[in-house]
Formats: C-alpha cells, sequence, structure tokens
C-alpha cells in the first residue's frame, strides 16, 4: 500500500511502539550504521539486515499495508525495536532505504506467505466448531440464553444493592468501604456481566473521592441502575437501544452493518492498559460520508496490538460498524490504494457545537463517556486552580480541559502550537470536559498528536 515518495513521519513510526522503552531502543537503531541489504518496493514492503551481537544480523522485513512485522529477533514485544528502527531510517533516508525492484529471498517469502493468508481469510474462516468445522447455531443459541439467565440474576441483584445503597443513605457508603463493592462487582463478573462489574467498581471508589462526592455517587448510581433497568425489561426497547445495553452490561458487539468505502482520515491512536490486555484506540473520520469511527486493536501485555494505522494519513478502505444506538466502534476491512498525507483537519464548528452534539449522542446512548468533535479556531487558556480550557476565539464560549488530558504532555504541546493563537483541535467531548488528541496550525502542515 506503500506509495513512492509517501513516507511516514518519525511520529507516525513511533506511534506503533508498545512502550517507551522500545521507542528509545528504535531511535538508537535508526541510523544506517548497523544495516545492510536496507530497500523497500512500491507495494508496501521495507527490509533489512540489522547487526546484533551474534554473528548473523538480524532478518527484520516490515508490510506496511498491515502493518505487519517480522523479525529472526528473540524479542517478545511487536514490533521489536529492529522493526522501529528499520522503520525510522526508511522514514528519514531514502538513501539509506531506498526503492529496489524486488525484496530478497528471505523477505520475499515471507511477503508472499502473508498474502496467501489474506486471501484465504477473505474466502472464509472456520466457524466456531473447531477448524474447517461450521458453527452450531442451536449450540451457540443455547450458550447465549444461558448466558442471559446469568445476567438476569446479577442485574436483578445489583438492583437489590442500589435500593439498599439509597435506602441506608448515601453517607453511608464511604462508612462500608470499597470491600463491599468489589464483592458485588466479582458477583457480576460470574453472571458473565463484565460491563456491570467494571461499572459497579467505578462506582465502589467514588465514596470519599474529594470534594463532591455524593453527588457523582448518585450520579453513577442513576446510570447504573438505568443499565440493569434496560436489561431487564430488554425486550421492550427498539432494537438499536437494546443493542447498546447488550453492549454496554458486557455482550460481544459484532459487526453488523453494511461495510462503508470511505477515505478515511486516520486523526489519533493511543494505547491503554490494564497489566494483561493492551487496547489501541484509532480514531477516524470519513472524508465523504462525514462519519466518524473508533478501531479497536488488542494486543497481550507487553506486545503491540496488530493494527496500527499512522496518524496524519487518509486511506481509501472499508470499515463495518457494530450493532447499538449511537455506536462508534468499527471493524478495519478492505484498503485500496495508496495512503496520502492528510490535507488538513475535518469539518470544525464552536465549543457549543461540539456540546450539543455529544447531548445528540446522548439520546441514543445514555452510558456514553464522550463524543468525537473537531474544534475550529479555539485557544488553550489556563483556568484558576490550575486547571485550563479551550475557549472560542470569538469570544463565544469555552470548554474545560478533561482532567485526564491535564497531567499529559499532549497539552504542553497544544499550548506550544497555539502560542496564544486559534487553533483547530479535534478529540472527545463528554461530561468531565474536551480531550484534545489532535491539532492544527496555520503554520505546520498536517495533524500534530497529543496522545
Amino acid at each position: 500500500m506503500n506509495q513512492p515518495g509517501v513516507r511516514w513521519t518519525t511520529e507516525q513510526v513511533l506511534a506503533l511502539a508498545p512502550d517507551d522503552a522500545s521507542r528509545r531502543a528504535g531511535n538508537k537503531l535508526s541510523a544506517a550504521g548497523p544495516w545492510s541489504e536496507a530497500g523497500s518496493s512500491g507495494t508496501g514492503a521495507v527490509w533489512g539486515l540489522c547487526k546484533g551481537s551474534g554473528s548473523k544480523p538480524y532478518q527484520t522485513i516490515v508490510d506496511i499495508t498491515g502493518p505487519a512485522y517480522r523479525c529472526s529477533c528473540p524479542s517478545r514485544k511487536f514490533p521489536c525495536k529492529h522493526a522501529l528502527g528499520l522503520l525510522l531510517l526508511w522514514a528519514a533516508d531514502e538513501k539509506a532505504v531506498g526503492e529496489k525492484p524486488e525484496a530478497p529471498g528471505w523477505a520475499g517469502d515471507w511477503l508472499e506467505e502473508r498474502r496467501k493468508k489474506s486471501a484465504g481469510t477473505a474466502e472464509g474462516a472456520p466457524g466456531e466448531g473447531g477448524a474447517g468445522k461450521p458453527a452450531d447455531p442451536a449450540a451457540a443459541r443455547r450458550r447465549a440464553e444461558r448466558r442471559a439467565v446469568r445476567i438476569t440474576a446479577g442485574a436483578s441483584e445489583l438492583e437489590q444493592r442500589l435500593t439498599d445503597l439509597l435506602r441506608g443513605g448515601l453517607a453511608a457508603a464511604e462508612q462500608s468501604g470499597y470491600g463491599l463493592w468489589e464483592e458485588t462487582a466479582a458477583r457480576m463478573v460470574d453472571a458473565q456481566a463484565p460491563g456491570l462489574a467494571g461499572r459497579v467498581r467505578e462506582l465502589g471508589a467514588i465514596p470519599g473521592s474529594g470534594p463532591g462526592w455524593p453527588v457523582r455517587l448518585l450520579e453513577e448510581s442513576a446510570l447504573l441502575h438505568l443499565l440493569t433497568t434496560g436489561w431487564l425489561g430488554l425486550d421492550r426497547l427498539p432494537e438499536p437501544l437494546a443493542a447498546t445495553v447488550r453492549t454496554r452490561v458486557g455482550l460481544p458487539s459484532p459487526a453488523g452493518g453494511a461495510p462503508v468505502r470511505d477515505h478515511w482520515l486516520v486523526l489519533a491512536q493511543d494505547d491503554s492498559s490494564d497489566g494483561k490486555l493492551i487496547t489501541r484506540r484509532i480514531r477516524l473520520y470519513g472524508r465523504d460520508s462525514g462519519r466518524s469511527a473508533l478501531v479497536l486493536s488488542f494486543g497481550a501485555a507487553g506486545r503491540s496490538p496488530q493494527l496500527g494505522l499512522p496518524v496524519g494519513l487518509m486511506i481509501e478502505a472499508e470499515v463495518t460498524p457494530h450493532a447499538g444506538a449511537g455506536q462508534l466502534r468499527a471493524d478495519w476491512g478492505s484498503q485500496f490504494g495508496a495512503p496520502a498525507p492528510i490535507q488538513g483537519p475535518p469539518p470544525g464548528g464552536s465549543t457549543a457545537a461540539a456540546v450539543e452534539a455529544y447531548g445528540r449522542a446522548l439520546r441514543d446512548d445514555p452510558w456514553l463517556e464522550s463524543w468525537p468533535a473537531t474544534l475550529s479556531d479555539v485557544i488553550p487558556v489556563p483556568e484558576m486552580g490550575g486547571g485550563w480550557q479551550l475557549a472560542d476565539a470569538d469570544g463565544g464560549s469555552a470548554l474545560p480541559v478533561a482532567p485526564a488530558a491535564l497531567s499529559r504532555p499532549g497539552l504542553w504541546k497544544l499550548v506550544a502550537l497555539s502560542g496564544g493563537g486559534p487553533v483547530t483541535v479535534f478529540g472527545e467531548c463528554g461530561h468531565r470536559g474536551f480531550h484534545p488528541l489532535a491539532a492544527w496550525s496555520a503554520e505546520i502542515p498536517g495533524p500534530v498528536p497529543l496522545t
């Protein structure tokens, strides 16, 4: 998918690293010194031999269209430092990693194998009954029915727990401690309702969390009550809202809509970890459809998720949306043609327009934490007490920067980019404020990642 003359930037490469240690190690291998036989092809492959501590150099290959990586080193990180170093060299030095008519045999064999696997995947994957065996719809239906019964029992128990909380008074929640909530969350896990378990744990952390905690506890209790009530009355809900309730409770949300082919702008990508799993969130905007999409990719701890789309590129591709009212989740599908640099930000508006868009989305999904928005001509302004806000340059209104973004270096990058003048900012608008993810200024072409 790579196109001659369209190479990634250093920031786009480093965004693929699984951790800071890998970024530092990759930077050390970004010079031409340790590399030999390095090259690239117009079909989207980069390869090279990297001198290591052993007698044989490490064979490193990157398929840009995935991207996907292969290296003969023993590292368990994905991508490894050699793949990162090779990509950094390719991004910065066209002479060191120039175009070659074909890949060497050790690289070409792996690339050919990948293309065969991709063709096989497109023909269809085996069902859940085993390799090559079709899925058993009746067995799947029985499993779903048994799980629904367990979730219903868990939701009924949780409703009783919330009733007891309100009957005893919110002040008592601080005295009971976190243990009771953790026990309740464990029961939701046993009921196979991980979405409910996660919300119960968040609820248990509110008492004693600082000034105003009773109000926050009441708000979160109301949302949790709304969710359990929605599950217990699922058959009376419109299907889009019922699908949202199933997803919020913790059931998987399969991609069920028609694929949307568009020129997708890759606006932001960030990773989070719970110690066991790395979750990568890739935020997209369709240039032609005007749709927003969130693509998730997962990897075991210490290994970067398989899918990584460099921020700042526009890719013609298909994405398949998941079911559910107001849901942004989508699966990344087939890609077409070569990527191109983003020419400008998505259409934007005022801070008030962003709040209105979030409000409309809440009608479809009352549990929605935030909604993507692009703010045009806003200025980062400090607040009394240490916070920040994004204020409309025309003095119309302002949005507070979300607390989660205040301690991140992206905020200071945004302030430096602005220099006191207006910028365009893409991010997520929610009940806690606005979380900036990328920004544009008149002086710097292309988006500046803030994650």
